[in-house]
C-alpha cells in the first residue's frame, strides 16, 4: 500500500499530462514558457485573489514573500515550533529572528491566543503554518496583525491548498500566501514547485522581479533577488492536475471524515487522540494525522504489516541545533508533546475504502497488542 499513491493519480490522468508535457517539449520554452501565465492565472481565479506568483518551491515562496516584505536582519518574525524547518529557515536565511508561539494541542496549528504577548517593537510579521491541510485562525490573526500597526501575515500554506475557512480559500486570507507543490502535496507537480497569493499590486510586481534575480526588465537590476521561477514543464504538470482538483478535495474531505469515524470507535483506553478540525473550516488532509500515546510501537507494528507511516514532525524547530539559539530555551509543551505522539497514515484522493479498513484494523490491533503487553 503506498503512503500516497501517485500512480494511481498519473493513471487517471495521464493522457493529459502526457499532452500537456509534449505541448512544452514542441514549444521549447523551458523557462517562463506559456504556461507559466496560463496557470498562474488560474490559479489566481481558484483562490479568488489578483495576483498568483509562480516560484521554483514552497520554500522560495516563503523567502520571496519576506524579501518583497523587506525584512531586515534582527526583524522578527512570529512563527509556529511545529512545522517543516523551511518555515523558520527562511527568516533564518535573511537574518531575521524566528519567534516561537506555542500550538492548540487538539489542531497542531499556532495558538492565536498566544501571539499577542509574543509581539515586540523589533516584529516584522506574523507567519503562521496552516499544517496537515487545515487553517489556522486566520480572522482572529489578522485582527491581531491590524491593532499592532498593521503587521503583514504570511499564511503558510504548503499543505492546505484547497482548503476553505469561513467560506473563502486558504492562501486568499492575507498579505501573502504561500503554497508548495511537491508531489506530495493536495496539489503537487512532479519535482519543485510552488506560488505566492496577494491582492497587494506593489507586492506582487516585487515578488515578480525578486524571482528573476531582481529584474524589473531584462539586465535591470533594481532589487536584491533570487533565481526563484517554477519551471515549464511543472506548470503543464500542475495545469493538467487541476482538471480533477475540484474532485480530488472532495475525496480528500470525505477519506478524512471517513478515517475520524472509523478512529472515534477506538476504545479511549488505547490512546488515540484525532485531531479536531473547527467548525468554521474543512481539512484537505495533506497528510491525515493523529496523536498516539505508544506511538514507537504502534508505528514498527504497522510497517510490520506493510502499512507505510510518517511521523510529521518528530521535533520542534526550537528544539532543533539549527534553531534552538532562537528558541532560547522555550519551554513549548504542546509542540513537544505533539512531536512525541503525532503519526500520519497513508492518505491521498485515490485511497480506497477497502485500504482504509486495512490501515484501521491493523491500527486497531497494533494498539491492542501494545496494552496487552504493559
Amino acid at each position: 500500500m503506498p503512503f500516497i499513491d501517485l500512480k494511481a493519480q498519473y493513471a487517471a490522468l495521464k493522457t493529459s499530462i502526457d499532452a500537456r508535457i509534449q505541448r512544452v517539449l514542441d514549444h521549447g520554452q523551458y523557462i517562463m514558457g506559456p504556461e507559466v501565465k496560463e496557470l498562474e492565472e488560474k490559479l489566481a481565479a481558484h483562490v479568488g485573489v489578483k495576483h498568483c506568483i509562480s516560484v521554483a518551491s514552497g520554500t522560495e515562496a516563503l523567502l520571496i514573500a519576506l524579501m518583497a516584505l523587506d525584512l531586515q536582519p534582527g526583524d522578527e518574525v512570529i512563527t509556529t515550533p511545529f512545522t517543516f524547518a523551511a518555515t523558520a529557515e527562511t527568516i533564518v536565511l535573511l537574518g531575521g529572528v524566528p519567534v516561537f508561539v506555542d500550538i492548540e494541542p487538539d489542531t497542531c496549528n499556532i495558538d492565536p491566543k498566544l501571539i499577542e504577548a509574543a509581539i515586540t517593537p523589533r516584529t516584522r510579521a506574523i507567519m503562521p503554518v496552516s499544517l496537515y491541510g487545515q487553517v489556522c485562525d486566520m480572522d482572529e490573526i489578522n485582527a491581531i496583525a491590524a491593532r499592532h500597526g498593521g503587521l503583514p501575515v504570511i499564511e503558510d500554506a504548503a499543505q492546505s491548498f484547497g482548503a476553505s475557512y469561513r467560506g473563502r480559500k486558504s492562501c486568499g486570507l492575507s498579505t501573502w500566501g504561500a503554497t508548495s507543490f511537491f508531489p506530495s502535496k493536495p496539489l503537487g507537480c512532479y519535482g519543485d514547485g510552488g506560488a505566492l497569493f496577494t491582492d497587494d499590486d506593489a507586492l506582487a510586481q516585487a515578488a515578480r522581479e525578486i524571482r528573476v534575480h531582481g529584474q524589473s526588465q531584462r539586465y535591470t537590476h533594481t532589487r536584491l533577488g533570487v533565481g526563484g521561477r517554477m519551471d515549464t514543464i511543472q506548470c503543464a504538470v500542475v495545469l493538467a492536475k487541476l482538471e480533477r482538483f475540484d474532485w480530488e478535495i472532495a475525496r480528500r474531505l470525505a477519506i478524512g471524515e471517513r478515517y475520524q469515524e472509523l478512529l472515534a470507535g477506538l476504545p479511549e483506553a488505547l490512546g488515540v487522540q484525532r485531531l479536531a478540525v473547527r467548525g468554521n473550516r474543512d481539512c484537505v488532509w495533506a497528510q491525515f494525522t493523529l496523536q498516539i500515546e505508544a506511538r514507537e510501537a504502534v508505528f514498527k507494528s504497522l510497517n510490520g504489516a506493510g502499512i507505510p507511516t510518517a511521523i510529521h514532525y518528530p521535533r520542534p524547530l526550537h528544539q532543533q541545533p539549527a534553531y534552538e539559539r532562537f528558541g532560547r530555551g522555550q519551554v513549548l509543551p504542546h509542540a513537544e508533546a505533539a512531536a512525541r505522539r503525532v503519526m500520519s497514515l497513508p492518505m491521498s484522493a485515490d485511497l480506497s475504502e477497502a485500504q482504509q479498513d486495512v490501515v484501521v484494523a491493523a491500527l486497531r490491533q497494533a494498539l491492542q497488542q501494545h496494552v496487552a503487553r504493559v
